[in-house]
């Protein structure tokens, strides 16, 4: 694989000092509590740099969120020919990643500090929110494609299978906070994430 050159690098680097800059003044002052102007400031950028890499100052939260619900989209839509939309889903969403690969991730510091930020945080819910209806609406764009147009199945098996996905960030957070992540979690939570998404699939073959 081609590594990044020195200008790539130079970006990856700024935009992970804003991240970690940003989740630091939120944990101790709160979401709200903290205008973009201070993470600039902190992070020694401009606040037009801080919004070029992050066009909303909840992305600086939820930017990972959802560039990922994009690679399970991206995922089910370039499934082989065969493959159904829930065996997709399961293959890209189940593949161990992040602290559920490595439980020793230097990830796990700052999403040990998010829970709570969340949990205080209206907006950053409201986010969430909206993230989790997006993903919504387009899985079940897709099985409307498999299952028949106005099959109300897709959207029940939809909203399940994004319920998957937020259940499990929800319980790698609240682990991280907790220091409970480690390889026996990871493999409690994978073998989970498999059951949950069991129930969908028995559901839609299920007549």
């Amino acid at each position: 694989m081609t590594q990044p050159g020195l200008r790539e690098r130079k970006k990856q680097a700024t935009r992970q000092r804003i991240t970690d800059v940003a989740i630091a003044l939120f944990a101790e002052r709160g979401f709200e509590s903290v205008p973009v102007a201070d993470i600039a400031a902190a992070a020694d950028v401009s606040p037009a740099t801080v919004f070029n890499y992050f066009p909303a100052k909840e992305d600086l939260v939820y930017d990972g969120m959802a560039a990922f619900n994009a690679s399970v989209i991206d995922a089910v839509r370039g499934r082989p020919a065969g493959t159904s939309v829930v065996a997709a889903f399961r293959a890209h969403v189940l593949q161990p990643r992040g602290v559920l690969a490595d439980p020793d991730s230097p990830a796990l510091e700052t999403l040990s500090r998010v829970a709570p930020i969340v949990h205080a945080s209206p907006s950053l819910q409201a986010r969430e929110r909206l993230e989790a209806d997006r993903a919504t609406e387009q899985l079940r764009t897709l099985l409307d494609r498999e299952l028949g147009v106005g099959d109300l199945r897709a959207w029940a098996a939809a909203a399940a299978l994004v319920g998957v996905t937020r259940g499990m960030v929800r319980e790698v957070q609240l682990a991280a906070a907790e220091g409970r992540v480690d390889a026996a979690f990871a493999e409690r939570l994978l073998a989970a994430g498999e059951a949950a998404v069991d129930v969908v699939e028995r559901g839609l073959r299920e007549d």
